[in-house]
């Protein structure tokens, strides 16, 4: 018998990804066969490694909100690749996403709503000027380039993550030009949706939350905004 954790409108699990061989192991095998020959195509061990702890982890944070086993998570995917609970578990409502980034994962799960999140490592990367220019929107771009350089880094990745999780949580991937909607990026600006195609932020529907989930980490998370 297994007991069913309620569901917040919102959560979030931030975790570290621990690959050490015995913990590998044991999360392998609570994944599906699919699953284990998805980390073998991976290149290199140690990102096979943290797939398996990764996605092992997420089957056990759905199967508490399940009140199933961790093994009996079915998972289906959408035409970009975004998993979502199969069929089987339609009742439950319950959506979720996933991204980590080197050893830090980030787990968010919502009541009947979509949702994104995306978490980057802050650095300095040589095109950051380039990647802006051709993928955030004209507006973003402009903050972007105020800012002082040494808030560049920050100021990208804060866009980079809001943008990706909103289109993660439409479900459209890189589908949807990132051009076609505008968000906040400056340091110590709230995370915001500003514009989405012609409509005004505050009237889109959709909410941005920012937070720091390891020390130099940034992550986003988006959502359907219930008003």
């Amino acid at each position: 018998m297994h007991t069913r954790k309620s569901v917040q409108p919102f959560e979030v699990v931030v975790t570290r990804l621990a690959a050490a061989p015995g913990a590998v192991r044991a999360s392998a095998a609570l994944l599906s066969d699919a699953e284990r020959y998805r980390a073998r195509r991976f290149a290199f061990d140690r990102d096979a490694s943290r797939f398996i702890v990764a996605r092992a982890r997420l089957r056990e944070l759905l199967a508490a909100r399940l009140g199933v086993r961790a093994e009996a998570v079915e998972f289906e995917y959408g035409a970009y690749g975004k998993p979502a609970l199969s069929r089987r578990f339609a009742d439950s409502d319950l959506h979720f996403n996933v991204s980590h980034c080197d050893d830090v994962a980030a787990y968010a799960f919502s009541c009947g709503q979509a949702i994104g999140i995306d978490v980057e490592a802050v650095r300095e990367i040589s095109d950051a000027d380039d990647i802006a220019a051709r993928y955030f929107s004209r507006h973003e771009n402009a903050t972007y380039r105020s800012l002082e350089p040494c808030d560049r880094p920050l100021g990208f990745f804060n866009c980079w993550t809001r943008k990706e999780a909103f289109v993660k949580a439409l479900g459209d991937g890189l589908s949807m030009p990132l051009d076609r909607f505008d968000v906040t990026l400056a340091p110590g600006e709230p995370a915001k949706v500003l514009r989405v195609e012609n409509t005004p932020g505050d009237s889109s529907g959709w909410r941005l939350d920012s937070f720091c989930p390891a020390a130099g980490y940034v992550a986003a998370f988006a959502s359907q905004d219930r008003g």
